[in-house]
């Protein structure tokens, strides 16, 4: 009978968030006992395929699990997670000396750590570690096998694999020699990524495609579980089968805050250029009308020297008066429309005071220059009397 270990939560994570998970272990259509264990102890998630005999490999199992969740970190530390591993082997070898199993019996070891978003993995054998990511499935481990090694070596394809005669032949297993060491796997999962541990009695009868589409469904952990035992039972079920799928949270706070803060950040940012053009556009403006200038009269028909452009922007007058000219309409003999304009809203738009007072300078010079023709044709006139 299969080992299915559902410890208490551990150490810190007592009173944390925990994934959401779900396990099933089934015996299949062919073998008579049930030679994996699992266990379900978060943040520790593992998967054990014995091996040795009826009363052997389940016994292995068993007691590799057992001491998997015995020494495990609670964090996602890769060194720990792998001295926990050797820790099991080690007790499966010392089982075996004591009686408590049979000589070569063994096991396969995949057991997780999920810490938040932080995952290690550490494996043994030919039990498998997937991950399924934004849709996508990856295999996260690389089995300790025969056909494994022919594969990587192109001797055959994967496809070959799946048939090939010594497909149940593993190179590393726990059990056989005390200085067997996993391998460990570390990466930084987000949130809404699923997880899946198995046995090779599932990854040997579905394909890779199946348990993509099965994981991607929109359904709880231990239901996925269930569906994914089932297709492996319906393909033939040829051997023991268990899965176990983990749900990865994340931090949904902290992805939260950091959403917001980026968005706080980019309206700042935005804020803040917007700020420096309208700045920017303030003082350009500010320079531009402090330089130009216009003529007006005023009550008095005088003329005026305006700093600025007629008219005002939200209330505020564009303009401030320079200086009066002391020169009156009266006293220059401008034309119609040189009056018109400087009686008018706009008044005479010159580019800058300075034009202003020039431009009155010449119209007071041609006054005078006026008057004095004027003058002298006047006197012209009374001598030929």
């Amino acid at each position: 009978m299969a080992a299915v270990q559902k410890a208490q939560r551990r150490g810190r994570h007592a009173k944390v968030d925990l994934p959401e998970y779900g396990s099933r272990t089934d015996v299949g259509l062919v073998r008579d006992h049930n030679e994996d264990s699992l266990t379900v102890a978060p943040p520790v998630f593992a998967v054990a395929d014995g091996m040795g005999g009826h009363a052997a490999g389940e016994v292995a199992s068993e007691i590799a699990i057992q001491t998997l969740v015995e020494n495990a970190p609670d964090t996602a530390d890769g060194d720990a997670l792998a001295r926990a591993v050797v820790e099991a082997n080690r007790a499966v070898i010392r089982a075996a000396v004591d009686g408590r199993g049979k000589q070569g019996m063994g096991t396969t070891m995949t057991a997780a750590v999920l810490d938040g978003v932080r995952l290690v993995v550490a494996q043994v054998g030919d039990s498998r570690a997937y991950l399924l990511h934004r849709g996508n499935l990856q295999r996260i481990t690389r089995d300790h096998s025969l056909v494994a090694d022919m594969v990587e070596a192109g001797e055959i394809t994967e496809e070959q694999a799946r048939v090939h005669p010594q497909r149940s032949v593993i190179t590393r297993a726990l059990g056989s020699d005390p200085r067997t060491l996993p391998d460990i796997y570390e990466m930084t999962l987000e949130g809404g990524d699923r997880l899946l541990l198995c046995s090779d009695g599932l990854s040997s009868m579905i394909e890779d495609d199946v348990i993509q589409s099965v994981l991607s469904r929109r359904c709880d952990p231990q239901l996925c579980a269930n569906i994914l035992v089932n297709e492996a039972i319906k393909a033939g079920g040829f051997d023991n089968v268990t899965a176990v799928v983990i749900d990865v949270k994340g931090d949904e706070e902290t992805r939260v805050k950091k959403a917001r803060f980026r968005s706080r950040t980019g309206a700042i940012i935005g804020a803040l250029a917007l700020l420096a053009v309208l700045a920017a556009t303030a003082f350009g403006s500010y320079a531009y009308l402090n330089h130009v200038a216009f003529l007006t009269v005023d009550s008095n028909n005088e003329i005026v020297v305006n700093r600025g452009l007629p008219g005002e922007v939200f209330g505020i007058q564009t303009y401030t008066l320079d200086h009066k000219t002391g020169v009156k309409t009266s006293d220059l003999d401008l034309p119609q429309n040189t009056i018109d304009r400087l009686t008018e809203n706009g008044g005479m738009r010159v580019d800058s005071a300075a034009d202003a007072d020039s431009l009155v300078s010449t119209w007071k010079s041609q006054a005078t220059s006026e008057k004095t023709q004027d003058d002298a044709n006047e006197g012209k006139g009374g001598d030929k009397q």
